[in-house]
């Protein structure tokens, strides 16, 4: 196996700091330019902040796992 049997574990790690990343990334600075009519100005606030929680839970969860192995 690639990662052995973590690789689910390696995943959520990769998932969840993804996706909290690109949230607090999409509240700090927003695009500068829009690429079509259809892109928000700015991130949902609330939406973003609860989507970035949920992937730092994950993250953390997931380098708990693999630390505690």
């Amino acid at each position: 196996m690639f990662f052995g049997k973590d690789l689910i574990v390696w995943l959520l790690l990769a998932l969840g700091g993804a996706m909290f990343v690109g949230n607090v990334m999409a509240l700090v600075k927003p695009p500068a330019v829009k690429r079509d009519d259809a892109d928000l100005e700015v991130a949902p606030r609330s939406r973003s902040i609860l989507m970035a929680v949920i992937g730092f839970v994950v993250a953390v969860a997931a380098l708990a796992a693999l630390l505690t192995r």
